[in-house]
Parts: C-alpha cells; structure tokens; sequence
C-alpha cells in the first residue's frame, strides 16, 4: 500500500471536515496517541534498565498504525497528500545530511 491509499483510507473512518471542533480532535488525538508511545518507553526505561527489545512489538505496531491515522487525517484536512509530508521529510533530512547539519536543533538549520 502507498501512503496515499492509504490516507485515502483512512479517510474512510473519519469525521467530516467540518465537525465542529474536528481539528482541536485531530490534534489532540495525534499528541494522544504519540503520548501512549511516550509512556510504554517510559515503562521500559522505569522497569526494564530501558531494555527496549522488550518492547512488544505488535503492540508498537498498533499505536503508530493510531498515529499515522491521525497524521493522515490532519495532513488531508488541509488539503495536503501523505505522499508530498514524505517525500518533503525525506528532501528536508537528505538536505541536512548533505550539509552535515542532522544534529543539533531548530526546523532551518
């Protein structure tokens, strides 16, 4: 599957645009479910010495398939392809990379 098929997907089991407060549960959804990511991490940092091959991966699995849910329905609900939020991603790290700029901080370095 291609992640435009995939958003187109997606879209299926979304709510109108135009459902009052849509976006704010969007939003509030992706930094929900990037937030159950966050604190399974945290469980294996506080438990397991951060031994992460304990992670259950199907479990994993499922929470970043909620993620990119979200994801592909915010990108769509401003009118932008899943396929172009990766393809930029892609050429804004090679970008980096090229001028040997991955680390440190800010969006324009």
């Amino acid at each position: 599957m291609n992640l435009n098929d995939y958003q187109q997907a997606a879209l299926r089991t979304a709510a109108p645009k135009d459902k009052p407060n849509e976006l704010f549960h969007l939003l509030l959804g992706l930094v929900g479910e990037t937030g159950e990511i966050a604190e399974k991490a945290k469980k294996i940092v506080r438990d397991h010495n951060s031994d992460f091959s304990r992670w259950d991966l199907d479990d994993l699995t499922k929470e970043l398939g909620d993620t990119l849910w979200y994801v592909a329905v915010l990108a769509d609900h401003f009118g932008v392809s899943l396929d172009d939020v990766a393809h930029r991603n892609i050429a804004k790290l090679a970008d980096r990379q090229s001028r040997a700029a991955l680390g440190g901080s800010g969006d324009n370095r």
